[in-house]
């Protein structure tokens, strides 16, 4: 594919610079801009690769390339009797797009018919392109296709387009005449996949606020460099990978990109944006790509790598680069390629304390943990002590299945974390958390408190900020409202409305509250966790392994906890739940995944009958309970709170396990 910027020709340097400057002990390497994806399949066999882009077209293809480590097997469809899909999606016969013409958005739109007279793709291709596109979406929802297998064909399909399409070079225009390419039969790309034996990753995010989640040894950078927004320049290739039919406008068709401008490409905001990067980046080294046309002086960039990095350790060099430039010749002898090298400073883990209780006299243990600013109903916080100690040391990927105030995620030791919770409201107060600049989170709250005079004395204020948040739906505004509420808490009626009562006396945003979001937003930045909204039943367990650990904290069968009683916006938790959790586990268990599932087998007299048959098989550990905002906990009776487990002491998965594979 020709891309704008294309590293092809400067591969080899790129990793004489990295011989020349790193000892070889370097595992993750990190292409930020992937673009195409060039250099993240370069490096691939040699590192854990983590791969970038902000262009979903980009994204679908490094699924396909970096984070699958093998081509993949289609087992669902080849059931049905569909041995190469490649094939079939080429060969099929195609219905009359005119009789469905929302299901043709690139034929309607980019190929010239009596509606449309853009001249990017034959009609005979195009039609097939839309009904690739088509058939592939629908096999995902029929549930034929895993993630892996779904890229995999996207990417193919991507990467198929250039080879047909009327242009140039980009989309930002099309030729007026047919080209001798767009006569050709579109035909897919096999991708090649290489195994390079790690778990990678890949991310479709702005790259400064991707820099805040993750870690590693090399950062590579290639951003864009000059005042050439990308979007609009591969938007056909947005349009097929994302297939949303976008409101397109003007001669070519443009999709809307206001969400996808980079400061990269502007004058004014490049260095900011370049050093907020560099200065974020928790890499042994860094190594960037840039132009002598660039945006950024070569002066620039290196006064601000020398102000993050260490300064003995710069280095520049200056490489001859024949750029890619359409099918105009011209003489561009004197430009070239910088690649800029620096090591970054020594890395400081922060270590986040909480002073003991003087008056109690019970013993405290040495490690203390984060709390979550949110006060949610079955938050684990105080069980922190007791639970952490039980998981296993050394997790590569760990996932906090019903992640809820994500005490136990912001605490857990692990390579990469995943929070999930069904509740799209906290998960959407913790991603802004995550990318927003904590000064302006605190400003926000400040000013939420001063306009409408917030206290907790105040409740016509509160209600009236309470209306005016379930108008608005704002994350900020909502974490301002849980400060002033009852007991903190975090609840909603079946409109998704919030509904908790004001603190009368009690709720404020006090100074103990705002140390306490301080500490987590710092911690949560520079942790590698990403949040994910859905039901855990859709929770795809492929990628996992036995180094990886999945926890789950849900909703518990026998109590009655508010959340878990359907009247919340959000689906109750019943018997079906249960069962469908247990065989969940059971799988993941198949797959040699470690688990750890947070559950009481006794409340109030009541016994969890189906849980307590289950558990017989895996590892039963009691712990002692307490709550202070549950609304389960009560002084009468008492509750057997338990960590049900599949690993031994030491972690390893299953070794004492005698009746693995029974079915209860």
């Amino acid at each position: 594919m020709r891309f704008i910027g294309g590293k092809t020709l400067l591969l080899d340097h790129i990793k004489r610079v990295l011989q020349e400057n790193t000892d070889g002990t370097e595992r993750v390497f990190c292409d930020i801009f992937s673009g195409t994806g060039t250099v993240a399949r370069y490096f691939k066999p040699d590192y854990e690769i983590i791969s970038n882009d902000l262009l979903h077209f980009s994204y679908a293809i490094q699924k396909a390339t970096v984070e699958n480590n093998s081509v993949p097997q289609f087992k669902k469809l080849k059931e049905l009797g569909i041995l190469d899909p490649f094939s079939f999606l080429e060969e099929t016969k195609i219905s009359n797009p005119e009789a469905v013409p929302e299901q043709f958005f690139i034929t309607q739109n980019y190929s010239p018919n009596e509606h449309c007279s853009r001249m990017y793709l034959s009609p005979q291709n195009a039609k097939r392109i839309d009904f690739i596109r088509n058939t592939i979406e629908s096999w995902k929802t029929a549930g034929l296709l895993n993630e892996n297998e779904y890229y995999y064909l996207l990417a193919g399909l991507i990467e198929g387009v250039p080879f047909v399409s009327n242009i140039t070079g980009t989309y930002g225009a099309y030729l007026k005449r047919w080209d001798k390419r767009a006569y050709k039969d579109f035909s897919m790309i096999r991708l090649e996949v290489v195994d390079n034996g790690y778990q990678n990753r890949c991310y479709n995010m702005d790259s400064n606020q991707l820099i805040r989640q993750i870690e590693g040894d090399i950062l590579y950078l290639d951003p864009p460099y000059n005042s050439r927004q990308y979007a609009p320049n591969y938007h056909l290739l947005e349009t097929v990978s994302r297939y949303d039919r976008p409101h397109i406008t003007g001669v070519t068709g443009m999709r809307p990109y206001e969400g996808q401008k980079s400061a990269f490409c502007v004058k004014s905001q490049v260095s900011q944006a370049f050093e907020e990067l560099v200065a974020r980046a928790k890499f042994d080294h860094l190594v960037l790509s840039y132009s002598t046309e660039g945006l950024m002086t070569a002066q620039e960039i290196e006064r601000i790598l020398k102000k993050r990095g260490l300064e003995n350790s710069y280095r520049r060099y200056d490489i001859p680069y024949k750029k890619y430039k359409s099918k105009i010749p011209s003489d561009e002898s004197n430009l070239k390629e910088y690649i800029f090298y620096i090591r970054k400073k020594v890395r400081h883990t922060k270590v986040y304390q909480i002073r003991t209780n003087p008056l109690s006299n019970k013993a405290v243990a040495t490690k203390k943990y984060l709390k979550s600013p949110l006060n949610y109903i079955g938050g684990k916080y105080k069980l922190l002590p007791q639970i952490l100690p039980l998981f296993p040391k050394e997790i590569s990927s760990f996932v906090d299945l019903f992640s809820g105030g994500a005490n136990v995620a912001i605490n857990v030791s692990a390579d990469r974390i995943v929070c999930n919770d069904i509740n799209s409201k906290i998960i959407e107060l913790f991603q802004t958390f995550q990318s927003m600049e904590l000064e302006e989170i605190l400003r926000r709250i400040d000013r939420n408190i001063e306009e409408f005079q917030l206290s907790k004395v105040n409740e016509q204020s509160f209600l009236e900020f309470r209306d005016y948040y379930n108008r608005t739906g704002d994350p900020i505004d909502l974490y301002t409202l849980t400060c002033f509420s009852f007991n903190y808490q975090f609840r909603f009626n079946n409109r998704l409305e919030y509904n908790n009562p004001f603190g009368r006396n009690r709720s404020q945003f006090s100074q103990q509250m705002r140390s306490n979001l301080i500490a987590f937003v710092e911690k949560l930045q520079n942790s590698p966790v990403t949040f994910v909204n859905k039901d855990f039943t859709l929770f795809d367990l492929e990628g996992l392994g036995p180094q990886d650990m999945i926890y789950c904290d849900p909703p518990y069968l026998i109590t009655t906890g508010s959340y878990n009683d359907g009247n919340r916006g959000f689906q109750d938790w019943n018997r079906e739940k249960e069962l469908q959790l247990l065989a969940f586990l059971d799988r993941a268990n198949e797959r040699n995944i470690r688990f750890a599932l947070s559950n009481v087998l006794e409340h109030k007299g009541q016994t969890n009958e189906l849980l307590l048959a289950w558990s017989k098989r895996y590892r039963v550990i009691d712990l002692t309970s307490s709550y202070s905002n549950s609304s389960y906990n009560t002084q009468r009776g008492s509750s057997r709170e338990v960590l049900i487990v599949n690993y031994d002491k030491e972690g390893l998965y299953d070794s004492f396990n005698p009746h693995r594979g029974q079915k209860v």
